[in-house]
């Protein structure tokens, strides 16, 4: 049985959310509270030789390809990383998991949502985050904000980001899911971070700050 918390914080390119998971990791540190942050693809040696492919622009993946790659990167993030965290009683913070899989090659790409399901519970041994914070990016906002990254995913389509950044919109309204809005300043958003957070420390019995 886990003896720490798992939190997921998920969004599309350019939600500003690996910024606030920085921020929250440093919020959350402090005297006899163990805090690691890690992401997906990533997190383990193995894990970050697969996210180099995946982001390669010169890596052609098919879409089935691109599933399978990203699901054998998190069931070894899963086992070497997070479980051992949990175990050891540790906050954990994932800068994407399960959900951005679901988005990005279930409603993105258009494979077969029971099959990104299926896979992504398989790859994650049934693991399930405490708390899954999703950055939304209205439509209007999202088209303004330039993707500047010159990764394989980045520079995809128009079309398939917005789809992306769509289907985290309905993604955002499932239980134990805390929608953020993105548009907002760091601060503010920060703030809305660490107050669902802190809701779920109170909840947990592990204290705030």
């Amino acid at each position: 049985m886990k003896k720490g918390l798992f939190i997921v914080l998920e969004g599309p390119d350019r939600s500003g959310k690996s910024t606030q998971a920085a921020m929250l990791r440093d919020w959350l540190a402090g005297p006899g509270r163990k805090v690691r942050l890690t992401r997906e693809p990533g997190g383990t040696y193995l894990s970050e030789k697969i996210r180099a492919i995946l982001l390669d622009p010169k890596s052609e993946i098919e879409p089935l390809t691109e599933l399978f790659l990203y699901e054998t990167s998190r069931a070894k993030h899963t086992l070497k990383v997070i479980m051992p965290a949990l175990k050891a009683g540790e906050i954990i913070i994932s800068d994407r998991y399960t959900m951005s899989t679901t988005a990005y090659q279930g409603y993105g790409r258009g494979l077969d949502l029971k099959m990104v399901e299926t896979l992504n519970r398989i790859a994650t041994m049934g693991l399930k985050p405490d708390l899954t914070i999703v950055f939304d990016v209205p439509d209007k906002v999202f088209r303004q904000r330039e993707c500047r990254g010159n990764d394989r995913m980045e520079l995809q389509a128009a079309s398939f980001r917005l789809k992306v950044n769509r289907a985290y919109k309905k993604l955002a309204s499932a239980p134990g899911v805390t929608r953020v809005n993105a548009a907002a300043s760091i601060e503010d958003v920060h703030s809305r971070v660490r107050s669902a957070v802190a809701a779920l420390l109170r909840k947990k019995g592990f204290g705030t700050r």
